[in-house]
Formats: C-alpha cells, structure tokens, sequence
C-alpha cells in the first residue's frame, strides 16, 4: 500500500528574508534554481516548486549562468554518432 505523502511546511522569517535582501517568491526561485543545479529536482518540478512557468524560469537560468542541459562525454559521442549515422556531421 502507497503510503502517503504530506508537506513539509519550511519557514524561513521576515527577518531571515530581509537579512537575505528577498521577498518570499524570490526566495523560492533562488532555492529551486540550486536545487535542480544540484540534480535535486528535474526542470519542471523546480519550476512548479518557484512558482513560476517554465519559460521563466529558464530566463533566470540564463542569469545565473545556470545551463539547462548537461551532457556528459558518453552522451555527446551517442549524439556524435547519431549524426554522423544520418549523413549530419
């Protein structure tokens, strides 16, 4: 049986926020742009979590230098190949 899941309420202050220099929306983008930086969190689940479309919160990946896509090396050869398969590289 599928147990369920309840939130987590998390709190953070007026004054904790002001000593930040963030309102409460700018608060959750920045903690869902670092968690999908870490891997936490996919594309759109960060975006639901700020707050905001997706559209959006890809412009402030683009602001914070955050890339959207990571390729790693096996994955940048398999799209090698595939080009070179379709007469594209």
């Amino acid at each position: 049986m599928p147990t369920e899941v309840l939130p987590m309420p998390l709190i953070i202050s007026d004054e904790m926020l002001q000593a930040a220099g963030m309102t409460e929306p700018e608060a959750k983008l920045e903690i869902a742009c670092r968690w999908f930086d870490a891997g936490t969190l996919s594309f759109g689940r960060a975006a639901a979590f700020a707050g905001v479309a997706e559209i959006e919160f890809e412009r402030q990946f683009q602001s914070r230098n955050i890339p959207r896509y990571r390729y790693t090396d096996e994955g940048l050869q398999a799209i090698v190949e595939a080009l070179k398969k379709l007469g594209r590289w």
